[in-house]
């Protein structure tokens, strides 16, 4: 198989690329948003109809779903992110001729090393856990690093409630990010697919936003976004119809929508990405920023290279351990992830 290797950019003419791609104004091009991946090719759903648009010569409507080409000289897209592309109804394809600012981005290394976005303009991150299996916290604390760095606004949400009274340990990993919480601006609710508790609350959350839903395997994400879209399944036949195309690939991310024929009244955006999130390219500051108790302490070590090990001499972050001001297990967390990076830029 051949490989065609894109010509890299300097930063002049990425920047460059980038004022061409904000400046376009094409009366023939029609608006919209990327909700799936196939290979080389995207489906665009059609948010905004061309200006010059006549119905006597193309049949366009709002929410209907095109498959794509992309210019070459585009950055890698992924689902959220809103497009400019022209229609050949001919060919009954679409090519997208620009993308849009984003406002967020997630993005993790692939195997080569480079940064891959799989979701664009999302707004929370709803990280799941449950009292069974056993909450991973180092997990929840990488997946709010990811919010930190990604500009969105995190959501943690303990499923499967009604198995807490057998779980006191878990109530108090609850309480525990539910005072993080409190200081550092993000909430931390409670639902039950089997009992339907607490999904109002999390509707009245997620109303209106594009979300991401990331946690361990068993936690019960799926149940929780078939309750949220109850055709979720069935929507994502109907993309491959309408793509008369193959099924979905399970690597890439999707846009569900809650109204089709809507994307402003928000989503979920699943993306399987987001389970292999590594931090090689990320330094011990970046890591630093997600862990907000702990950047609030930074530089107030003894020893400016202080390795924040528990043996470390007058290191801070110990030293409010021992007060009972922060949480060993996020020390323990941050120091895992410090670690991890150092390790895979070996």
């Amino acid at each position: 198989m051949a490989f065609i290797k894109k010509r890299k950019l300097t930063q002049n003419q990425a920047r460059q690329i980038q004022k061409n791609q904000d400046t376009i104004i094409d009366d023939n091009l029609a608006g919209g948003v990327i909700i799936s991946h196939f290979g080389k090719q995207l489906d665009v759903q059609l948010t905004t109809l061309p200006k010059n648009f006549t119905p006597h010569t193309t049949a366009l409507h709002i929410g209907d779903i095109w498959r794509c080409h992309t210019r070459t000289n585009l950055p890698m897209l992924s689902a959220g992110d809103r497009v400019c592309f022209s229609i050949d109804p001919t060919a009954n394809l679409g090519f997208i001729q620009s993308v849009q600012a984003r406002q967020t981005l997630i993005t993790r290394p692939d195997r080569y090393h480079k940064l891959k976005p799989v979701a664009a303009n999302a707004h929370l991150l709803a990280i799941v856990f449950a009292p069974l299996p056993k909450p991973a916290t180092g997990l929840i604390d990488r997946y709010l690093l990811v919010a930190k760095i990604s500009k969105l606004t995190p959501l943690l949400i303990l499923n499967k409630s009604d198995l807490l009274n057998q779980y006191p340990e878990v109530l108090k990993i609850f309480q525990e990010y539910q005072e993080l919480g409190e200081k550092y601006g993000f909430d931390i609710i409670q639902t039950s697919s089997t009992t339907l508790d607490g999904l109002d609350e999390l509707k009245t959350h997620i109303h209106g936003k594009l979300t991401v839903f990331a946690g361990q395997s068993g936690v019960g994400k799926s149940s929780l976004i078939n309750q949220l879209l109850p055709n979720a399944n069935q929507a994502t036949n109907i993309i491959s119809v309408n793509s008369e195309l193959g099924q979905h690939t399970t690597t890439t991310s999707r846009l569900l929508a809650y109204n089709p024929q809507n994307l402003d009244e928000g989503g979920v955006i699943d993306t399987p990405g987001i389970r292999e999130y590594g931090v090689w390219h990320l330094s011990a500051d970046d890591i630093l920023v997600g862990f907000d108790e702990l950047n609030t302490l930074h530089g107030q070590c003894q020893f400016r290279d202080c390795n924040h090990n528990q043996n470390a001499k007058g290191c801070v972050f110990w030293a409010q351990v021992a007060q009972g001001k922060i949480l060993a297990r996020r020390v323990e967390s941050y120091n895992e992830l410090v670690c991890e990076t150092k390790h895979q830029a070996k």
